[in-house]
């Protein structure tokens, strides 16, 4: 067994994993750097946050060890259990699952924290929607118009309930995400041109539209669209979209303004932050980045985060299998998103969701569910190496 252990730590992708290891090292120093000096909380975060890390890892480790047909076999039963605790969530007390920032979201564990299911359910929907597809590609070879919509009605019956569940929340950022997600996978699945287009089109056009409501109707706008959103979910729109007259909504957006502005090129140096930016060590914690690396700093932080989709992407393309592809387009898909969105939001340029940095923020459901799709990857990359060493054979 230990030879076989040893045999898998070999064929990891190493350069993925030493960047993985460079973020754990900057996640952790700045997650300690943004709680402690001010006096929001009582201590560092920095211990559960490596202690985050070395579980994660070990996770990552552990699914690595699995192959392809063990991956396709849990994917229905943790696609259940996930879509239960997230459903539980609903009529469970106070007690075990308390409201936090106006949603609720998390489960109280004593003695390990908080565990958040939807951040899961991306690696459920990950499995699940690509066995779905890659049944479909079996079945129908040259599949017809009616074949490749009831793929999609499938897909929705799968990813829009537990979504509506997650939205109910509230949580539009983690939606946001499984929207990043599903939607590559669905281009790469083979379908209809024609449906893909009109599939894409209808978003397209409702975002358009919203743009026009809220440019030239904006009573109608405000009246109608926004009066259908939570009051949390309106303070944060405003708050993007007027942040100098929504001064209340806009506070953690402005301040990070500060933060990363007077960071300038080069930074104030480490722990030598002093813009308080509210929730820094988690959504925000690229402020803290940028105010104390500066410019130099952010720039190398970013690069390293697509270094880390780049080689998912060349791991994907080098297995040229189907199933692994829609997977690989998934999480590369994902992590982009969700590493534009939160930089994003951080700068001022997009809207303020919740979402967090990618292997960077301080919280443990986020890392652990990050982890785990990494993990697939690895799965990915010990598939086309163990092929190579039989063909070498």
């Amino acid at each position: 067994m230990e030879v076989l252990h040893l045999t898998q730590l070999k064929k990891l992708d190493w350069s993925l994993v030493i960047s993985l290891l460079i973020l754990g090292a900057i996640s952790c120093l700045f997650v300690h750097s943004s709680s402690v000096n001010f006096e929001q909380y009582a201590s560092s975060f920095i211990i559960k946050q490596f202690l985050f890390y070395l579980i994660g890892l070990t996770i990552m480790f552990g699914i690595s060890l699995l192959d392809i047909e063990q991956l396709k076999k849990i994917g229905w039963p943790f696609y259940f259990l996930i879509v239960a605790l997230t459903a539980g969530l609903i009529v469970a007390p106070e007690s075990i699952a308390r409201t936090i920032n106006q949603a609720k979201s998390w489960y109280q564990i004593p003695f390990l924290g908080s565990l958040q299911p939807s951040e899961f359910l991306k690696f459920a929907f990950l499995i699940v929607v690509s066995k779905v597809i890659i049944a479909h590609q079996e079945k129908n070879v040259r599949p017809s118009y009616l074949a490749d919509f009831w793929l999609l009605v499938k897909i929705g019956l799968i990813v829009l309930p537990p979504t509506l569940l997650v939205y109910r929340q509230p949580d539009t950022g983690m939606v946001m995400l499984y929207m990043a997600m599903i939607l590559p996978m669905i281009f790469f699945s083979g379908i209809h041109r024609k449906l893909l287009v009109v599939f894409t089109a209808v978003p397209l056009v409702i975002i358009s539209t919203l743009v026009v409501l809220y440019v030239r109707f904006n009573e109608f706008f405000t009246e109608k669209v926004l009066g259908a959103l939570s009051g949390h979910q309106i303070s944060r729109i405003y708050g993007w979209l007027q942040p100098y007259e929504y001064t209340d909504s806009s506070f953690q957006v402005r301040q990070g303004f500060m933060a990363i502005g007077s960071g300038e090129f080069v930074g104030k140096g480490y722990l030598h932050n002093n813009v308080y930016v509210p929730e820094k060590h988690t959504d925000f914690i690229f402020s803290a980045i940028a105010e104390e690396l500066g410019f130099v700093g952010g720039a190398f932080v970013i690069a390293l985060l697509f270094f880390v989709i780049y080689r998912i992407v060349v791991i994907t393309v080098v297995a040229r299998d189907p199933f692994m592809t829609l997977m690989g387009a998934g999480i590369s898909s994902l992590l982009a998103f969700q590493i534009t969105q939160n930089i994003g939001m951080t700068i001022g340029l997009l809207p303020v969701t919740g979402v967090t940095l990618p292997f960077l923020s301080y919280g443990g459901s986020s890392l652990l569910s990050n982890f785990m799709l990494i993990g697939i990857v690895m799965i990915i990359h010990n598939s086309y190496k163990g092929y190579m060493f039989k063909v070498g054979d």
